[in-house]
């Protein structure tokens, strides 16, 4: 049975990338019987209109735009509990996603082929409260960094973070939290960072994790300490070829889920999107398998 395909675009993605490719989307998919091309009006507008691409029958949803509009349909699609396929055309500054499933470098012809066809490639998506996430979620230097990027809108491309991350080297004061997991109790202790992580890459710049997969039923936890502003220079320098496993204040390990405790409900972020937990304890898991996806050929699980 072929998949009815539906693209949703975020036209403000990557500074305008997603409209730009707006033309080229309608002829391509335009080929595919049944697709239809529906664009965002407003900021978290996707959510809307994945909703009603699953209630409208369709069985495979592609996302144009960045990791926040692919975290925000997965999110629509794994709540429905319908088993739609997500595509990732990418169009914003990390694409994280992209990277991992083999479609970053695809262009809009090898997508369209990939989507037209049904496919039962599967991933595990990460839970906390009840957000989903498919790349990692993040406590602490993280959030600092993201609110500080809506106040950056001049810079482009994935070094914005890169540059947001280093305004914040010198005044972001860390964040307390006690970890928990099957194997391991921490109690609480001053953090610059905590990722827990789907998949290996995080911020479009940083490989956070590098053993991460995103087929293996666990989530990886990257426990950064808190460190003077200098050495979190070179931390953050190695972070980004994912060397920073060496340094004596990261802690790696790897469960099906970790407790985290802090001294009053945090902020956090999921895939670039903000929230602010509703309690001071929180579980996040991972969800083996839940979400089909459309991989290239250099699918990395």
């Amino acid at each position: 049975m072929a998949e009815r395909v539906c693209v949703i675009v975020n036209p403000a993605a990557g500074r305008g990338r997603g409209a730009r490719l707006i033309p080229e989307i309608t002829a391509r998919f335009g080929k595919i019987s049944g697709s239809e091309i529906r664009t965002t009006a407003s900021k978290g507008g996707e959510t809307a209109l994945a909703r009603q691409a699953i209630a409208d029958g369709f069985t495979t949803i592609v996302a144009v735009g960045g990791d926040g509009t692919t975290t925000n349909i997965a999110n629509a699609i794994l709540h429905s509990g319908a088993d739609t396929r997500l595509g990732v055309m990418p169009a914003g500054t990390g694409n994280d996603f992209a990277k991992i499933l083999g479609t970053a470098d695809a262009d809009v012809a090898t997508l369209a082929a990939l989507c037209a066809h049904e496919s039962d490639v599967r991933v595990d998506v990460g839970r906390i409260e009840d957000v989903f996430f498919v790349n990692c979620c993040g406590f602490g230097f993280d959030v600092a960094v993201l609110e500080e990027i809506g106040r950056t809108p001049w810079l482009r491309g994935s070094s914005v973070y890169l540059y947001t991350a280093l305004r914040q080297l010198f005044g972001f004061r860390g964040i307390d939290v006690a970890t928990k997991s099957k194997k391991e109790d921490r109690p609480a202790r001053l953090h610059m960072l905590l990722v827990i992580a789907n998949g290996p890459r995080f911020g479009g710049t940083f490989i956070i994790a590098p053993g991460a997969s995103v087929t293996d039923g666990q989530l990886d936890l990257v426990s950064i300490l808190d460190i003077p502003p200098m050495r979190r220079i070179t931390m953050l320098g190695a972070a980004t070829t994912g060397t920073h496993q060496r340094y004596p204040e990261c802690i790696f390990e790897r469960s099906t889920s970790f407790d985290l405790q802090f001294s009053a409900p945090p902020s956090y972020e999921t895939d670039g999107e903000l929230h602010h937990a509703s309690s001071s304890k929180l579980t996040v898991s991972s969800c083996p398998a839940a979400l089909r996806v459309v991989a290239g050929p250099a699918f990395r699980g």
